[in-house]
């Protein structure tokens, strides 16, 4: 699956936690954000946006190697093969802080520096 749809939409929509993970020189970098962020600024099928407050170590890894993954999972959503599903999201990253999106992020979240928009290229199911 390449975009943010069935199943996966269902996921996104009950997540309580997105786990963030960038590759920097040091290797992994995993950071979080709250589900109910990622809700509020809406999820399209090929975009995520994430309001972006420090993130500095993410936003440097990003500038290297715009690649990133995001976790999402609920047990709210039945699985496959279990209760509860979960999804890695595949694709590219950046943090703008400015513009229109990062103007929208910053009015919703007032201590946001900006967004972290993200790029969906793959979907894969986890459980």
């Amino acid at each position: 699956m390449t975009t943010i749809e069935g199943n996966c939409r269902e996921v996104c929509e009950a997540t309580e936690f997105v786990t963030i993970v960038t590759t920097g020189d040091d290797g992994p970098h995993v950071v979080g954000n709250w589900g109910d962020y990622m809700r509020a600024l809406g999820i399209k099928p090929d975009t995520i946006v994430l309001p972006a407050g420090r993130y500095h170590q993410t936003e440097q890894n990003l500038r290297k190697n715009n690649r990133i993954q995001l976790l999402v999972a609920s047990k709210k959503v039945q699985g496959t093969r279990s209760p509860g599903q979960g999804y890695l999201i595949v694709g590219t990253a950046e943090i703008v802080s400015s513009g229109e999106i990062a103007d929208a992020v910053k009015a919703r979240f007032r201590w946001a520096r900006g967004a972290m928009v993200v790029h969906v290229e793959e979907v894969k199911s986890q459980l």
